[in-house]
């Protein structure tokens, strides 16, 4: 398993939640030695126990493995801080508003991180009516490729999945596109602002 809960985010959550070591191990039927060997590093709790132990901390089993609070809060609603997740394994695409725990092919995903389009991977933006025409002059060969371009605005995400052999372009609807991103197979995450 790549991400399991760790001792430190069951101390700092049973902490948060002012409770002591033998009141957590009282609510999920485990003794306190139990407890104090997950939080000190020297074991884990059993796979069967994580949904007692995120419910008598009050959150939820993904948050509990991700070490991460999720509050009902809009604060991913602007889709300009959207993420783009990619599987290195099968090259998956995930798109979220915000902060997702995004797991395929048995990793967790961590966001990609986009680098300014260069002489390598432009992003060439032309406007075709009411649509933008983005390509990218890129091989298409099945080692190396464009694996989707997509468009970003503040309330609409554009993708489109390219694959090898085709061409490296799509038309994007031109609604306030902030910015365009590329994805190489090799070289990762590319954006263009409009």
């Amino acid at each position: 398993m790549d991400k399991y809960v760790t001792g430190a985010v069951i101390r700092s959550l049973r902490e948060r939640k002012k409770m002591t070591q033998e009141e957590l191990a009282a609510r999920i039927f485990v003794s306190s030695k139990a407890v104090s060997k997950w939080e000190t590093g020297k074991g884990f709790p059993d796979i069967s126990l994580l949904e007692p132990l995120a419910k008598a901390l009050e959150i939820s089993v993904t948050e509990l493995l991700s070490g991460a609070s999720v509050e009902n809060r809009n604060r991913s609603g602007n889709l300009l801080r959207s993420r783009i997740y990619v599987c290195p394994v099968c090259g998956n695409a995930v798109w979220s508003v915000g902060a997702a725990v995004v797991s395929c092919c048995g990793i967790t995903l961590v966001p990609a991180e986009p680098e300014e389009a260069d002489e390598s991977h432009p992003i060439l933006v032309e406007p075709a009516e009411d649509e933008y025409r983005v390509t990218v002059q890129h091989p298409m060969t099945k080692e190396h490729f464009i694996s989707f371009l997509a468009a970003v605005s503040d309330h609409r995400f554009q993708f489109v999945k390219l694959y090898p052999e085709g061409s490296a372009e799509a038309r994007f609807k031109m609604e306030r596109v902030k910015f365009f991103y590329a994805f190489c197979n090799r070289d990762g995450l590319f954006r263009r602002k409009n």
